[in-house]
């Protein structure tokens, strides 16, 4: 309701200023807000994750402590049990390492192999052996022969050379917390010395005693079990060693020397390792260890010992990864304290309450015995001694569980068991406190890292390499001390990223009013979002909006003048209602410009950012969307690059007409030639992106920055695509919707997991501009199609060829699912198979000339594999034999639906196909279109009644487990099971019948259609003749041609004759107001240049004689406030007399100074008026300023006068000020214009300077009376500004002629438009055709042996060749009649079901990290809340916070012609 009543607001207001009021509001142009369902799904996740985490630390903890008790020759299990769980246990040190050698193995072998230096991986190996001898030593020796909590605390102690690294290169940001290392060597020391005081109490004790009941155990030999612990301990901290040294500067070149072959060292490392482990095993085992190893212990365990070892293993192994896996996924979705740090630090103290808790509750259901309970009536007063003694006796009742009794067992060997006093047990109780305390402020810094919203394994963590064993401790000291996120920057400095700038460029091809609405929305979209000074976000990027029209021009048929036609038009009402529609106004500054291939229009967005609308005439340059897109990458890329690297060889350009406003943080400065291109001289052409996009493409800001951090994330991504959602209404697009969420959720994602996305579609992707500009990329993608292959390659899908390049120089295209992006898709049947005729040849052409390069691409491409190459062929079979496919369900639906045989229903099946293929060679493509529609409909009855008589079948059999029944069955379970997966697309599948229907359209008449027309290579949608047929009038009155008798008369009335006939009535009947108008000098009816010098001549004159005038009257009210002035006005004048006449010099000054601003107003020396340049324009221009001059009439100034102010001072905290501001200004405005023009007349030129000096001077007298205690002068600087930006008119402009011989220059190499002799064309033609006849019998000829094979193995008979299958009963029980089934047809099956369960398992894992970048996402996206006002200085920051950062203050802008950054 609060909406509604908004929005009648703001049509009440204007309402009172027009007739017209109301608008067009575009979905999706409401201000974004944070979803209340996303923080809950971000808080949700991030408690999961913790849980997670806790969890399965605490199994993988307690099932490793489980085994070593099992193992330990103290235990109650006999020999043979103890040698099984000690193998296992060794089992459990070689997993990890094992899983590293084979990814570490599978990367050197099918990505990329990287020499290593023998120094350095001599070195690494070296430091790997000793970590694995003291963790094998450790785990393997001395656990197994201690008891279970002293088990537990022992590894705290792992820390302590990590601790003395800290303190040795004092890596604290401040001093006071050198406390923390130096604490946690204190507290391990401490813990290894209250160990030895323990175990020497426990000798002094009964529990020694108890012990020696139990067991024959040397003294001695306990003592130096402990010193083999405590060594082990300084071992395994030798693990980490490279955490500290890269977080200080030591040894810096060797690190980043390892970084280069890392994988290749992982390869060794783990090798060796896993050597190590098994050395220390059989060493002991065969020849240290009393109990010596039996090779046939384990034919001898029992199943119940083998259960229980394999159990406890797998648990062990599954939940040490799923720790680290969710540990790492809680840093990416920015949970580290409470998802990461506190459930890790937590899984010691965890896993000994639980413990505890499983040994008091057995203890307490523990009824003694009545010779225990005669003793206990002594002096005993320990309550767990009675379980403790009689644990031995339980060993042989069944009833306890094993695992259960063997804890509680162990947990006896310890103080906890002395009959007289518990103080014992608190030397063990100090020393487990001692060393959780140790390993916790040894982490300290992980509770004070900060991440970026996605960040790499590699940058959090220092090896990617877990250890199972201590699996809390490596995940705590393998995070990195500092996490780097870009160069020369760290997150704990809370450094922001690097900046980068974005280029979005749209490329229209007659586009309709809704599609160019929808851009235009999206472009606005994220100027609001990235410039609202007022709310705040942590994305860094700025951006410019490119538009590239083709075919923007006409010829009119008479007279042959150009024209821009009428999708320009449109596109520009379009930008003018958006505008209106953000921000209430119409647009600031506009301005014109011709350029060598048509005309560029330039507005500046509301929040400062740049909008070019390049209209390209096809006289002048090559029309189509490759060369538009070569255009744009030339001159953004080339063109835009070469300038900020040599900038001091381009002249800086002196605008006559109007000088270059950028808005910032609502301040509008003075800064010529300072855009985006001076910020890029501080960005690298990596973080320098290219947005591709179509002229009908809707998406939101959240869209683009998740393609971002993809680009951010991997420095070799060299593009990264969106999921793309068909729009509108119909069948067709049903069809549309279905096929393209099965191409997103399966086959999009399982190339992004398995090799490398093969197309980027040109409607949303974002390209890194080092990727475009790197070699054989943008200069090869420049070739012009010569041949017919190449015209099918290069210029029918774009999109897919430009990825191919890229794939092919070795970088890689990833997919975002959760980056979408709205498109209109072809609604009516024939704009379809137009559409695809073009997609599936080039589809097929770019894929074979992949994996024709396949062995290069893979030396060059580190994501694209050998398996990868083989799966793409897979693919390309499947696709190639779907005719085949088609054909043959076809038959099987004949056969289902009319019992027709299977030989026959072949034979049925194929002649339409052959009949189409026919038909497309003889007949023209609309008829073969007509024909396909008529086919279509006929095969989707066909569809339908075979699905039911599928499902008809099943219930027959009494059974599905037929292969058209699994098949059907599995498949739509498996699309179900996908949608469910994609919530915010699950509704989807209710097209997947529509889909199934139109398979024999889709992957048959398509297909067929796609290849004997594959020699037309026009582009087939959105063809169109109405900028060619309209007829451009501009300034006519009446056209009319008349006809009368032999003579053909043609009148014309034009606006000049027009105005004539006026004056001449206004004579007739007001003589004397005629007279007085004489008296006048004539003013011009517009803005725009004259066409004649003579009236230049005298509108220069008109123009020095009202600045005469306006002087005078400036000076008499100057003279009146010099009264009241005294010293400030000698200042002012002294200073007003220095400077040069220009328009906008009166916000020059950007110092606070002592003297008011409104004497620069008003001081001009109007002696010193300079003409303006007047710049020639073409016919087009005239009609496109007279759009654009509709903000200056009335109506409309008034409306954008209230705005503009409300916008200067939105972030002021000045709200009395503006509003009443908005009323005496609104009232000045009605006083000067009221009865003087009408609501639609545009105003002229002399009548704004006198607007514009009445509202300056109503507007210093409101801010003087308000008597501001701070900033009085600012802010009349910027109400001043914004009087001037409303009152600027549209400016026609000229290139510079660095720019203009640049556009020549393009244009001859590369964009001039293709004009081929006839001889050529039909030479074309002839190849075009020649590859289509060898592509079509190609096709036919595999389609055909496919079908024949499946024919003749029907024929034989399936008692001949045939593939028994068992038939089973919803029951369970066996059928007397096996299925049989033809070989091929059960191995298509197979294939087919093997492919969706690939890619059905890619989705599953992609669909885990689109999770996690959109909750990290959700937790670092703009905060919608208003931010703190702030006091702003005078000076402007540009580029990125470097220590050479350019600082331009007031002093610079004083001298704003003669600045030249450097």
């Amino acid at each position: 309701m609060e909406e509604l009543k908004q929005r009648g607001q703001k049509r009440e207001g204007r309402h009172r200023d027009t007739w017209d009021p109301f608008q067009l509001n575009p979905i999706g142009a409401e201000k974004e807000k944070k979803q209340v369902c996303f923080r809950i799904l971000q808080n949700l996740v991030a408690v999961l994750v913790g849980l997670a985490v806790l969890v399965s630390g605490v199994v993988s903890k307690g099932s490793l402590l489980v085994l070593t008790t099992l193992a330990g020759p103290k235990s109650l299990r006999d020999e043979v049990e103890q040698q099984f769980y000690g193998l296992l246990l060794m089992c459990v040190l070689v997993t990890p390492n094992l899983l590293m050698f084979l990814k570490a193995l599978w990367k050197c072998v099918f990505k990329s192999y990287v020499a290593p230096n023998p120094r350095t991986l001599g070195i690494v190996c070296g430091i790997e052996a000793l970590v694995a001898l003291g963790t094998a030593m450790l785990v393997l020796i001395v656990m197994p022969n201690l008891d279970i909590l002293t088990n537990l605390c022992i590894p705290g102690g792992i820390c302590i050379f990590s601790a003395v690294l800290q303190i040795a290169f004092r890596l604290q940001t401040r001093r006071w917390m050198i406390l923390y290392p130096i604490c946690s060597l204190i507290l391990v020391v401490s813990g290894y010395f209250l160990l030895g005081i323990d175990y020497y109490v426990r000798e002094k004790t009964y529990i020694k005693h108890f012990s020696d009941r139990l067991e024959n155990v040397d003294d001695y030999m306990t003592y130096v079990y402990v010193g083999i612990a405590i060594f082990a301990s300084l071992l395994v901290s030798l693990n980490w060693w490279e955490n500290p040294f890269q977080a200080s500067t030591n040894i810096q070149e060797m690190l980043s020397e390892l970084d280069t072959f890392r994988d290749t060292a992982y390869v060794f490392t783990s090798f060796i390792r896993i050597v190590v482990t098994l050395a220390v095993y059989f060493l002991y085992f065969f020849v240290i260890a009393n109990n010596q190893f039996e090779w046939d212990a384990y034919t001898k365990a029992s199943q119940a010992t083998q259960e229980i070892a394999l159990g406890l293993f797998f648990l062990q192994a599954f939940c040490s990864a799923a720790c680290h896996w969710f540990g790492v996924v809680a840093c990416k979705i920015h949970a580290m304290k409470f998802g990461f740090a506190l459930p890790v630090s937590l899984i010691g103290p965890a896993t000994l309450i639980l413990g505890m808790i499983l040994f008091v509750t057995q203890s307490a259901q523990f009824n003694p015995s009545p010779e225990i309970a005669a003793i206990i009536k002594g002096n005993i007063t320990n309550d767990f001694w009675p379980f403790c003694y009689e644990l031995k006796s339980l060993s042989d009742v069944n009833t306890t569980p094993v695992v259960m009794l063997e804890i509680s067992y162990s947990i006896c060997k310890t103080s906890l068991n002395n009959p007289y006093e518990m103080w014992p047990f608190s030397m063990l109780a100090l020393e487990g406190v001692c060393m959780w305390l140790a390993l916790v402020s040894c982490t300290y810094y992980i509770w004070k890292i900060k991440v970026q919203r996605i960040e790499r394994t590699s940058l959090l963590f220092v090896r990617r390499l877990y250890e199972s064993a201590f699996i809390d401790i490596s995940m705590l000291l393998n995070t990195k001390m500092k996490v780097i996120r870009t160069a020369n920057r760290e997150s704990n400095n809370d450094a922001e990223l690097e900046n980068c700038v974005i280029y979005l460029c749209a490329t229209m091809w007659h586009e309709t009013y809704d599609e160019m609405l929808k851009i235009l929305t999206s472009m606005f979209r994220l100027d609001r979002y990235r410039g609202d000074p007022k709310e705040e976000h942590k994305d860094c990027f700025d951006f410019e909006c490119h538009i590239y029209v083709d075919d923007a021009f006409m010829i009119e048929k008479d007279s042959g003048t150009k024209f821009v036609n009428t999708y320009v038009e449109d596109l520009i009402h379009v930008v003018m209602e958006v505008y209106r529609v953000f921000t209430n106004k119409e647009p600031d500054e506009v301005s014109i410009i011709e350029t060598p291939y048509g005309g560029r229009l330039v507005f500046v967005m509301p929040e400062g950012n740049m909008l070019y609308v390049h209209l390209k005439d096809k006289q002048l340059i090559r029309n189509k969307k490759r060369w538009s897109q070569i255009m744009y990458l030339y001159y953004l890329l080339g063109w835009k690059g070469y300038n900020v690297k040599n900038p001091q060889k381009i002249t800086r350009q002196n605008n006559p007409c109007r000088a270059s406003l950028v808005s910032l943080d609502s301040e509008t400065y003075l800064l010529p030639g300072l855009d985006n291109d001076s910020k890029r001289r501080h960005i690298s052409d990596d973080n320098t992106y290219i947005m591709a996009l179509d002229g009908d493409t809707d998406f939101h800001p959240k869209a683009l920055i998740l393609l971002v951090d993809r680009l951010r994330m991997y420095d070799n991504v060299g593009a990264a695509c969106g999921r793309i959602h068909p729009t509108g209404m119909g069948p067709m697009v049903w069809y549309q919707k279905f096929e393209y969420a099965v191409g997103h959720w399966l086959q999009k994602t399982a190339e992004h997991v398995f090799g490398s996305v093969l197309c980027s579609p040109g409607c949303f992707s974002l390209f890194r501009g080092s990727a475009l500009m790197d070699d054989n990329v943008l200069k090869r993608y420049t070739t012009k199609a010569t041949r017919a292959s190449e015209y099918v390659q290069y210029d029918q899908g774009e999109d897919r060829w430009l990825c191919t390049l890229l794939l092919q120089q070795g970088w890689r295209v990833e997919y975002n699912a959760a980056s979408d992006a709205y498109t209109n898709s072809p609604q009516e049947f024939k704009e379809f198979y137009n559409q695809r005729r073009r997609w599936g040849p080039s589809t097929l052409a770019n894929t074979l000339d992949l994996l024709h390069s396949g062995k290069e691409t893979v030396k060059r491409n580190t994501s694209i594999s050998m398996l990868y190459i083989l799966y793409q062929i897979f693919t390309v079979a499947s696709s190639i034999l779907g005719p085949a496919s088609v054909t043959l369900m076809i038959a099987g639906a004949f056969q289902f639906v009319f019992g027709v045989s299977g030989t026959l229903s072949i034979i049925i099946a194929v002649i339409p196909p052959v009949f189409y293929m026919l038909i497309c060679f003889l007949a023209k493509p609309n008829l073969q279109i007509t024909i396909a529609a008529i086919l279509s409909v006929i095969y989707a009855f066909l569809m339908t009644a075979s699905f039911f008589a599928i499902i008809g079948d099943m219930v027959i059999q009494g059974t599905f487990i037929t292969p058209t029944g699994l098949f059907l069955v599995s498949g739509a379970i498996l699309y179900m099971v996908t949608a469910v997966l994609h919530p915010q697309e699950c509704t989807l599948i209710i097209y997947g019948l529509m889909y199934f229907i139109c398979i024999p359209s889709g992957y048959l008449l398509l297909t067929i259609y796609s290849l004997v027309n594959m020699h037309i290579v026009s582009w087939g949608t959105r063809e169109s003749t109405k900028g060619k047929e309209q007829k451009k009038q501009v300034g006519v009155v009446c056209n009319r041609d008349c006809r009368m008798c032999c003579w053909d008369v043609k009148i014309q009335v034009t606006q000049e004759t027009e105005n004539l006939l006026l004056q001449q009535m206004q004579q007739a009947v007001n003589p004397t107001a005629a007279a007085a108008a004489k008296a006048e000098p004539e003013e011009p009816a517009t803005l725009s240049a004259a066409p004649e010098h003579s009236s230049v001549e005298i509108s220069r004159h008109v123009q020095e004689k009202n600045m005469e005038n306006k002087k005078d009257q400036s000076k008499e009210n100057l003279n009146k406030d010099n009264k009241e002035r005294d010293s400030e006005s000698e200042r002012s004048s002294s200073s007003s007399s220095e400077k040069k006449m220009d328009t906008f010099n009166d916000d020059t000054d950007y110092e606070d100074t002592d003297y008011d601003d409104d004497d620069d107003d008003e001081d001009y020396d109007y002696n010193t008026v300079e003409p303006k340049e007047v710049v020639p324009e073409s016919a087009w221009v005239e009609p496109v300023k007279r759009e654009f001059l509709k903000k200056l009439t009335y109506a409309n100034l008034k409306r954008n006068l209230q705005e503009q102010i409300r916008y200067t001072l939105r972030n002021k905290n000045q709200e009395d000020l503006c509003e009443e501001l908005v009323l005496i200004l609104t009232d000045t405005l009605n006083d000067e214009l009221k009865d003087k023009v009408g609501p639609e007349d545009v105003l002229t030129e002399t009548q704004l300077e006198e607007l514009q000096y009445a509202l300056n001077e109503a507007a210093r007298r409101i801010v003087k009376t308000n008597r501001i205690e701070t900033g009085s002068q600012r802010v009349e600087r910027r109400v001043k500004r914004g009087i001037e930006r409303t009152l600027v008119a549209p400016q026609v402009e000229k290139l510079s002629e660095d720019e203009q011989d640049f556009w020549e220059k393009l244009l001859e190499r590369y964009l001039k438009p293709i004009q081929d002799d006839k001889a050529h064309l039909e030479e074309v033609t002839r190849e075009l055709k020649s590859l289509r006849n060898k592509a079509v019998f190609l096709y036919f000829i595999i389609n055909v042996l496919w079908v024949v094979a499946t024919f003749f193995l029907q024929a034989i008979g399936g008692d001949v060749l045939s593939i028994e299958i068992p038939k089973y009963y919803p029951n369970k029980t066996l059928a007397p009649e096996p299925l049989r089934v033809e070989p091929l047809s059960l191995m298509f099956l197979l294939s087919f079901a093997v492919l969706l369960v690939v890619q059905f398992l890619a989705m599953l894992y992609h669909r885990v990290y689109t999770l996690i970048h959109v909750v990290s996402y959700r937790s670092s996206e703009k905060n919608y809340k208003e931010k703190d006002e702030e006091d702003e200085e005078d000076a402007l920051i540009l580029g990125n916070i470097i220590p050479s950062s350019l600082v331009i203050t007031g002093d610079d802008l004083l001298n704003g012609d003669s600045f030249i950054p450097s």
